[in-house]
């Protein structure tokens, strides 16, 4: 029912507000990505928010790279950091303790801490949360460079030429400019107007997470299988929900090395793939597919981001039959 969604709740930050959002960051064997993450989740860098409206906990998963104590001691107030040395190979028990610590009246996760984000992400979540008290908000996903980087790094993608495309747009003085060195993520192939599969960084009210009870740690293949999938679906379809997506925000995914985009080879990411698939089968008792809403899109579209947003309305008109699709944006 719609009414179990819009009772406040009385968790309180300094002074006394209440935290809007926690954003629950979940971080293993990554830390200079895990760090760009961070940055681009702080106030400053997020436009038209102070710290005291949401904060960000860490969750780092103890590996033999963990994030530096010099660039954790400079955080703001905002930020909590946790480590877990848990032997875990899924990310499942992170996300959830993450929640149970989160004081925000919305968990926002991001299952993946290797992804930095636009400068009105923030803003945008906090605007979908006011409008609607029942809204569930997504952020789309691209990668860095100019194709998925499973295939990018093939050709020879790799950390030196991303940290050369991050230096080409002056980031993190130029947020927006991620858009320029982006490409859709292979979940939001499909463009912003159809069903994507995923969102790395989905927002919803605490007691909706609570009703779904959070994620599921049955998925608990290496990086999860098809755990943030299922998440995002069943955010998406239960009763009740609005599914609002920021639509001139991203989140980008950098190279770390990942279960499926860090350079495995092609017969073992699709041993993975379908191994996450079937496990998703024996769970769910189905394929699985993308969610089909009706969502509300949010918030300012940059100059930047037009080229994506032009894409994804060809690719509708392309379905309808209604006019020929010419590639990707470029």
């Amino acid at each position: 029912m719609l009414a179990r969604f819009l009772r406040k709740d009385d968790r309180a930050g300094n002074g006394g507000d209440v935290i809007a959002v926690s954003f629950v960051v979940i971080v293993y064997d990554m830390p200079l990505q895990a760090e760009n993450t961070v940055r681009s989740l702080l106030p400053g860098y997020q436009l038209e928010v102070t710290g005291a409206e949401y904060e960000i906990i860490v969750v780092e998963n103890a590996s033999a790279n963990r994030m530096r104590p010099a660039f954790l001691d400079s955080l703001p107030d905002n930020v909590r950091y946790f480590l877990r040395e848990q032997p875990e190979p899924s990310p499942a028990q992170a996300i959830n303790y993450g929640a149970s610590v989160a004081r925000g009246e919305h968990i926002c996760v991001m299952i993946d801490g290797a992804r930095m984000l636009t400068p009105g992400v923030v803003r945008s979540i906090l605007r979908g949360h006011r409008m609607l008290d029942n809204a569930v908000v997504a952020v789309p996903g691209y990668h860095l460079g100019g194709e998925l980087q499973q295939e990018a790094v093939n050709s020879g993608y790799n950390l030196e030429r991303e940290r050369e495309l991050l230096a080409s747009i002056a980031w993190p003085e130029s947020g927006y400019r991620l858009f320029d060195i982006a490409c859709f993520s292979g979940s939001s192939a499909p463009g912003l107007f159809m069903p994507n599969s995923e969102s790395n960084c989905l927002s919803l009210h605490r007691l909706l997470w609570q009703a779904l009870e959070g994620c599921d740690p049955r998925f608990d293949l290496r990086g999860g299988g098809l755990i943030n999938l299922d998440l995002y679906k069943r955010a998406c379809e239960h009763p009740g929900v609005q599914h609002v997506i920021a639509l001139g925000e991203g989140t980008f995914h950098q190279f770390h090395g990942g279960v499926t985009t860090g350079g495995q080879s092609r017969e073992l990411r699709d041993a993975y793939i379908e191994q996450s698939r079937e496990q998703y089968r024996a769970l769910r008792g189905e394929e699985f597919a993308s969610p089909v809403t009706q969502p509300v899109y949010l918030g300012e579209i940059p100059a930047q981001a037009q080229k994506f947003v032009h894409y994804s309305a060809a690719r509708v008109l392309a379905a309808r039959g209604e006019a020929p699709l010419d590639g990707g944006p470029a």
